[in-house]
């Protein structure tokens, strides 16, 4: 009985409103159900290019984060520095930040009047500077690597504070040298950490808004922007409604498969 009225509000507030997006994907302009929609937006040009685009900055972004979160938890993890344990306890600062402050950093340096362009501008005496990358894929996939690489460092350093250092010592006493200790002690139990950190960046990057948004990257339309450009922009409520479906479909579908590898590795 006490489970039924949180059940209740979950599905008021949260099932109730997609099961109408779903029921809006499979109603035509005229208002009976139809499969048309998903054929239009199928067919459509736009929606392949924002798939495709949607998944290869996922899964770049997804690899970044990877290699530079698990390269910079080994750093604060194992390499004695000043203010090491102050890094450690910024990072779980850093999660609770949104992605737009993240890009909007981002743009103050490296954006088209930028202090790197200001820079180059005052040395050179050049009319604009070199850096234009924002605009582009290039520009986003760093906007998402330097937002997500947290999200995969803390359940790394999580790991890194169980292991034993006395295994560290035996394999360095052993002859190990630093890399090998890394392949063969450090990295097997990172592991289950790994595939936390990297599944949850890229379920998370494949539902980015607001860094794309925000670094004015025109030629670059992902499955939420694609979602906001028909909803607001066209009014193409049923081509809006197909896109967030499929969106959820393809989040859904990388959870389960999350769900089975951790389960496999121990996460």
């Amino acid at each position: 009985m006490w489970a039924l009225p949180p059940v209740a509000v979950l599905a008021l507030v949260f099932l109730y409103p997609l099961a109408l997006v779903v029921q809006q994907s499979f109603t035509a302009d005229t208002g009976e159900v139809s499969f048309a929609p998903y054929g239009d937006v199928f067919a459509s040009e736009a929606f392949r290019e924002a798939l495709t685009t949607t998944v290869w900055l996922a899964l770049g972004a997804t690899v970044g984060c990877l290699v530079l979160g698990f390269v910079l938890a080994l750093v604060i993890a194992f390499v004695p520095f000043p203010g090491g344990k102050a890094v450690a306890k910024f990072i779980d600062v850093f999660l609770s930040f949104p992605s737009f402050l993240i890009t909007l950093a981002l743009l103050f340096i490296y954006g088209s009047v930028g202090m790197a362009n200001g820079v180059w501008t005052g040395v050179t005496g050049a009319a604009e500077g070199p850096f234009h990358f924002l605009t582009t894929p290039w520009g986003v996939l760093l906007a998402e690597i330097t937002y997500f690489t947290p999200f995969v460092m803390r359940p790394l350093l999580a790991a890194f504070s169980q292991i034993d250092t006395s295994q560290l010592e035996v394999a360095s006493s052993l002859g190990a040298r630093t890399w090998r200790i890394v392949r063969q002690v450090i990295l097997p139990e990172a592991l289950p950490a790994l595939a936390a950190g990297g599944a949850l960046v890229l379920v998370m990057c494949l539902n980015e808004f607001g860094i794309v948004l925000f670094t004015g990257a025109k030629g670059v339309t992902t499955l939420p922007m694609l979602v906001y450009s028909k909803a607001i922009l066209e009014s193409d409520y049923p081509a809006a409604c197909v896109v967030a479906v499929v969106n959820i479909a393809i989040s859904v579908g990388l959870y389960g498969m999350y769900r089975v590898v951790s389960r496999r590795v121990g996460a």
